[in-house]
């Protein structure tokens, strides 16, 4: 027997059209390449996004065909969210910070149409462009008085384009399983893969940033979108923002510790969102200034992701800030929010340091998550926060395989997804990432996790940044080798340092050697490259003393 209920499919037009009826005034605050700070509201994105949906339509842009953007967080680029969906084409938004060579790569291998482009990005276009033989065309997202002189075939003026049409335009009933948006993962090991989304997908996803236990996203929060809008769609947070009319401040391409703590002053934000590096940024201007954040700002959660958030920058968040830090974790294969570290009732009564030991876990997954974790031979192990394995997952918002079938087989027999992380999960549910895969330290047959030491490392005031590798060792096949890169003025030696890590990770699984480096390499999404720090240290000896 089925049930008797109205079969409407979930679409990303259906959020703008809510916003627009129940929610037009909410603002959306953009700071623009061009300078000053821009505000339109829901129902001004939605009247642009259909003048957007005609612009491409006339053009001959097709339901399917793939729209490309170099592009940071701003009103634009929230148009062509809901336009170029809208209408049924797929919003393929393009990370900058990636090579030239891997733009171009996966440009051609998304068969992108058009490319949108803030100013930022013109220099880089025009050396990109005669690359790139199957773009029609370069829209810059821009007016007429501040259009770059650039010399690329085709070059358009966005506010021209969106301005000869029209906002009469009826979005089609798709299919809820047809395709959205796509993004490509960093491509650390090999050509990026192009994630692809579905409007069912991204619906359900924005369901649940929105939930208590997600985000908590609602009509009451003005939120800060420091998470770039080409990092995985932002979190889902413009279409979770459409969903629960929540005020969105977009910081376009000014991320430095004074422009971000401005905004959150000026706009009032209660909720912001970003990586731990950003936030380290925050913390130095904040220091730096003599500012107080308790006095002068207006937040209430932080929500960090992209990697894992040492435990000093919750508790920095809480004590100075009055804000607390909501630890995340997701990947560009899981939309990417998978688990939220919210707290549960017999929580709340802990003292500080008892819920900072909760906050640094990832967190506890969704509704429409599930998560196991399995040895190397795909058994599962236990959820008792002790065993620590591969870490698997699947769900409604979850990869199943890679655009244009790259890779193979994402999915294991039970249709789960092979993350690459470590983990364990503890009896409550709380995840936490030790590794990835491929970064773990194997020490006489046991595992050693190199994030704990990480952050551990972290906590001690003279260290900036920290990263551990595995180095060959006769005996124990590797040891853990710490990377230290000290914060300016500061001094701190090796015994130092090793002394600091005593008692805050397991006796074995201390360093047996500290090097210092002036800087970490890192990807284009601001992760740590330990590929590259192992080509680094790929000569390096452990002292005789350590044999």
């Amino acid at each position: 027997m089925q049930g008797l209920m109205q079969d409407r499919p979930l679409l990303i037009s259906s959020l703008i059209e809510h916003a627009n009826a129940f929610h037009p005034g909410a603002e959306i605050v953009s700071r623009t390449v061009e300078g000053p700070i821009h505000r339109c509201t829901y129902a001004d994105i939605r009247r642009r996004a259909k003048q957007v949906a005609n612009a491409l339509t006339a053009l001959g842009v097709r339901a399917g065909e793939r729209i490309g953007t170099l592009a940071w967080n701003g009103f634009r680029h929230m148009e062509l969210y809901f336009g170029v969906s809208g209408m049924g084409a797929v919003l393929h938004t393009i990370n900058p910070r990636l090579f030239p060579e891997q733009i171009a790569y996966i440009v051609d291998h998304a068969d992108d149409q058009y490319l949108f482009f803030d100013l930022t990005f013109a220099p880089l276009i025009a050396r990109l462009a005669p690359q790139l033989k199957g773009v029609k065309g370069f829209v810059a997202m821009t007016d007429r008085a501040h259009m770059p002189a650039i010399d690329v075939p085709n070059l358009v003026c966005y506010e021209e384009l969106v301005g000869e049409h029209t906002d009469d335009f009826d979005w089609p009933m798709l299919d809820e399983n047809a395709a959205s948006s796509l993004c490509y993962t960093s491509g650390t090991t090999g050509n990026p893969k192009g994630v692809l989304y579905s409007h069912r997908s991204t619906v359900l996803h924005s369901f649940a940033v929105c939930a208590a236990d997600g985000i908590a996203l609602s009509a009451r929060d003005s939120a800060l979108l420091v998470v770039p809008m080409f990092h995985v769609n932002a979190w889902g947070t413009p279409y979770a923002g459409a969903m629960s009319g929540a005020k969105l401040v977009m910081p376009g391409p000014n991320l430095d510790g004074k422009s971000v703590y401005e905004l959150m002053r000026d706009e009032r934000v209660t909720v912001a969102l970003g990586v731990p590096t950003v936030w380290l940024m925050l913390f130095g201007h904040v220091e730096a200034n003599s500012l107080d954040p308790r006095r002068e700002l207006t937040l209430q959660r932080v929500v960090i992701g992209g990697s894992a958030a040492p435990r000093t920058m919750c508790e920095h968040f809480e004590s100075r800030f009055g804000a607390f830090a909501l630890h995340a974790w997701g990947m560009t294969e899981t939309s990417p929010i998978g688990t939220v570290c919210n707290l549960l009732p017999k929580h709340v009564g802990l003292p500080l340091a008892g819920r900072l030991d909760v906050q640094k876990k990832q967190g506890r997954p969704l509704f429409g998550v599930e998560l196991r974790i399995t040895d190397d031979d795909g058994r599962r192990l236990p959820h008792d926060g002790v065993a620590f394995g591969h870490l698997m997952v699947r769900g409604p918002w979850i990869a199943a395989s890679y655009f244009k079938s790259e890779g193979g087989d994402l999915l294991d027999a039970d249709g789960f997804f092979d993350t690459g992380d470590v983990a364990t999960i503890d009896p409550d549910g709380y995840m936490q990432i030790t590794d990835r895969s491929k970064d773990v330290i194997k020490s006489g047959g046991e595992w050693i996790s190199s994030i704990d030491i990480e952050n551990a490392a972290i906590g001690h005031p003279a260290v900036g940044e920290a990263a551990v590798i595995g180095v060959a060792h006769e005996k124990w096949q590797e040891r853990p080798l710490l990377v230290v890169v000290r914060k300016p003025g500061q001094d701190v030696s090796r015994e130092e340092l090793l002394h600091f890590l005593e008692g805050k990770v397991a006796k074995w699984w201390l360093p047996d050697d500290v090097q210092f480096v002036t800087e970490l390499p890192h990807t284009a999404t601001g992760k740590l490259q330990k590929i590259r720090l192992r080509e680094m240290f790929r000569d390096y000896r452990l002292p005789a003393a350590a044999a």
